[in-house]
Formats: C-alpha cells, structure tokens, sequence
C-alpha cells in the first residue's frame, strides 16, 4: 500500500496488490474502493424471491455486478470479467440500476449511491464535447507520433552537433599544423637570407 498522507490525515492511497486507487484509513490499509456497478439481483425479504423488474426492495441479499473500478482521479477500467458480490446490509435499491460503491478491503459494501447523475455529469463533461474512445486513441497516436517524431530530431541534432563539434576540432588541429610549418617555412626562408 502506498499513501498520501498530510499529518495524521490519509488521503488516497494506492493498493499495491491490485494496484487499485483506494481510500485509506489510519492503519495505512485500504479502507475503500470506489466501483461503478448494476444492481444484478434484488431478494425481498417478505416474499423470499428474487425480485424483477422496477421493484423498489430493501434487501440483505442484493447481488451487484461490479462492471468498472476508479483506478485514478479521473481513470476507470472495467472489472473483466464483471464480478458478482452480495452486500451483507440492507441496501434499498432498484434492480437494474447503475451504483456507485465504495467497497471495503473485503468487499463489503460501504456506501451506495445512484449512478444517474454522475453518469448525466460524465455525458456533459466529456461526451458532449465530441471525445468518443476512437477519437481518443486517434489523438493518443498522434502524441505518440508527434513524440516520436521529436525523439528523431532531437537525435539528428544531437548527431549534428557532435559531427560540427568534431570538425571544429579537426579544423582547429589543420590550422595549428599549418601555423606551425608556416612558421617552420619562414624560419627555414629566414635562415637562408
């Protein structure tokens, strides 16, 4: 586990089994995780049967599909395969709904919230402004390229320097063997007059 911690505050943490972003207690130990699920099943307590539907439930046996996990700030992957957990407390919910939850280092249910305005929030923050995943990987590539491309001029300068540095020196000895046989002509010149 790593961790961000100001004074006795944790913040954030990162689980180093699954490398997860989590929330951190004061043991320094993952204390939740945040998941984007969909309530799979709902039990109602008074008829001992699944429910179906849009039926309003307050249960102890909801199953809820885990289908992403908050990895950053803003990073979320999918949870493949999606996995199936049974929150131990009463949670009321409706049966095909999206969730937020924030799960316990051993998968208990901590919170849950409706995912309705986060997921509206999501649409307008990002989907709005035309970014899709294949617009996305486009541009990622085109990063990818145009840093490459810089990776290439910057060597080819780099070489550039280095060869106009080795003839300055190369330039630089041919000037100084020529001063010395000039001088060793005129003092050869000299001594003949």
């Amino acid at each position: 586990m790593v961790a961000l911690r100001i004074g006795h505050v944790s913040l954030i943490g990162i689980d180093t089994f699954t490398g997860y972003r989590c929330y951190t207690d004061s043991l320094n130990i993952c204390a939740s995780m945040q998941y984007l699920a969909k309530v799979h099943t709902a039990f109602s307590p008074d008829s001992g049967r699944l429910g179906s539907g849009n039926v309003h439930l307050s249960s102890s046996g909801t199953q809820l599909q885990l289908l992403a996990v908050n990895t950053y700030e803003h990073t979320w992957e999918l949870v493949t395969p999606p996995r199936i957990i049974t929150a131990s407390k009463p949670i009321s919910i409706n049966e095909q709904v999206l969730v937020l939850l924030e799960l316990d280092a051993d998968n208990q249910v901590v919170s849950a919230r409706d995912a309705t305005q986060w997921v509206l929030k999501f649409i307008s923050d990002y989907l709005t402004l035309g970014l899709t995943p294949k617009g996305l990987a486009e541009e990622r590539e085109r990063a990818e390229q145009w840093r490459q491309s810089l990776t290439l001029q910057s060597q080819e300068v780099r070489r550039r320097a280095l060869e106009t540095a080795a003839r300055r020196d190369e330039i630089q000895d041919l000037e100084k063997r020529l001063k010395l046989e000039r001088e060793a002509l005129e003092s050869k010149s000299g001594k003949k007059e």
